[in-house]
């Protein structure tokens, strides 16, 4: 038989492979493949699945189906190779869609949360969380991928950011505003920019010079929301970073449907546009955001229905 580990590097490469990144996976599955080495077992089975992925003390996030969902993948992948390995029921501890409101920012707010920047210790964190926020307000960037730019995917010249190998190993170029290069340019030319044992090409660098990591933004972010005075909407609305990308989508949305002049057509170009720019794979994902703000989602509605009574 098999090792399991030799199925899960196979397993990784595949998918992979496809675009994903599963650096979550991995480290799940590895852990899953420790556990099931320690009881001397070799064969997944929908019993022992299910009492790895409810290892963990009774939560009420999703935290467990999420479990059992990584391992009936590989389950079902090496089943395929394999049948002695049992299929994992998808019935089986089903994850409850959690898909958070987006908290569409203001344009004040977003000027008060850079605003707040200065509530981050050391006058370099706090450039570098302000040069963030404006840079996912501007751009609707993942925070992803802007704490992996580097210095040479700045096309000052030029006025584009480049995107390597984004979501789905996607790239792209993102064209900007003059202002927005200048303001990295500046933000890149601070004279107390920390230097690291190991120099790094990142423009985004965290206190001791490294890259900034996505659990640094995150912290952060959370105190200068609560320096800016920025409070929930509700329990399923709440400030977040990634937020700053749905404003972003809604507003361009917004600007496309108010100055159209009534030309379907043009409509359709600019969502395919802002489906480009925003790295999206599935133009589906661009219009989720037509129900992401009432205005949006009236303004769509008016102009289906003259779309319609045109047609009659």
């Amino acid at each position: 038989m098999i090792a399991l580990e030799d199925r899960l590097a196979g397993y990784l490469a595949m998918r992979r492979a496809l675009g994903y990144r599963l650096a979550r996976a991995e480290k799940l599955l590895a852990q899953f493949i420790a556990w099931m080495n320690q009881r001397g077992e070799q064969t997944i089975t929908t019993v022992s699945a299910l009492a790895w992925a409810t290892l963990p003390p009774p939560t009420g996030s999703n935290w467990h189906a999420h479990r059992l969902s990584v391992v009936r993948g590989f389950a079902a992948h090496v089943h395929a190779l394999d049948p002695t390995h049992e299929l994992v029921p998808q019935d089986l501890l089903p994850q409850r869609p959690r898909r958070a409101v987006p908290y569409l920012y203001t344009d004040s707010e977003i000027r008060a949360l850079m605003a707040a920047s200065c509530v981050i210790p050391t006058p370099h964190r706090a450039a570098t969380m302000r040069t963030l926020i404006g840079l996912l307000a501007v751009t609707g960037m993942r925070v992803g991928e802007a704490i992996r730019l580097d210095q040479g995917d700045i096309g000052h010249r030029r006025g584009v950011l480049t995107v390597i190998e984004s979501k789905f190993g996607k790239s792209r170029e993102l064209a900007v505003d003059a202002t927005t290069t200048a303001a990295l340019r500046a933000y890149l030319a601070r004279g107390d920019r920390p230097v690291a044992v190991e120099p790094t090409d990142a423009v985004f660098t965290s206190a001791t010079g490294t890259r900034l990591t996505y659990c640094n933004v995150h912290l952060a972010f959370k105190r200068i929301v609560k320096h800016a005075g920025l409070a929930p909407r509700s329990t399923a609305c709440r400030p977040r970073p990634h937020d700053l990308r749905h404003t972003f989508a809604v507003d361009t949305l917004l600007d496309a449907y108010r100055h159209d002049a009534g030309d379907t057509e043009h409509i359709q170009a600019q969502i395919a546009l802002l489906c480009t720019y925003l790295g999206h794979v599935n133009p589906g994902s661009t219009y989720w955001y037509l129900q992401a703000a009432p205005e949006l989602l009236a303004l769509a509605a008016d102009r289906l229905e003259t779309a319609e009574g045109g047609a009659r």
